[in-house]
């Protein structure tokens, strides 16, 4: 199987769809904050000083987080290549559970009583992914009219 037709092969549901356009929608606001400084956000040079300053990420995976969040989030919307912009995201959500939220215990801060925020949003974004990843973009996708082109 040729590799275009594996990464936008997909199902004809409706389930992959709601999972895509979901995560692509709560995403974007994220990856503008970080990309352009929409939403309150520091934009990209705030955004890369921070990650490699102070959470001494490297620079090339800190545009990689920014290009999974901003890029990934514009992919899913349109279901252009979902299973590559949701890996993009879920490896992203993985990395901030593992490097920041897992100190921090699972619940979200709502009561601002706790140091930093918990890892739950982050494993409801890996389950979206995930969903994504393994069935494809769904129906009214970019991914389904060039899977159907290549078959």
């Amino acid at each position: 199987m040729k590799l275009i037709t594996r990464l936008t092969h997909t199902t004809a549901s409706f389930a992959p769809t709601l999972a895509r356009l979901t995560l692509g929608l709560v995403m974007f606001p994220h990856g503008a904050q970080k990309a352009l400084g929409w939403f309150g956000g520091y934009g990209y040079h705030g955004t890369m000083g921070f990650f490699t300053g102070t959470l001494h990420i490297p620079a090339v995976f800190a545009f990689l987080a920014i290009v999974a969040e901003f890029v990934g989030s514009l992919a899913l919307i349109a279901g252009f290549f979902s299973r590559l912009a949701a890996f993009g995201i879920a490896a992203n959500m993985t990395v901030a559970i593992l490097t920041v939220h897992a100190a921090n215990g699972y619940f979200m801060n709502w009561s601002g009583s706790q140091k930093g925020e918990g890892f739950e949003y982050h494993l409801l974004a890996l389950g979206l992914a995930l969903i994504v990843m393994i069935y494809g973009a769904g129906r009214a996708s970019i991914d389904a009219r060039l899977a159907a082109k290549s078959a």
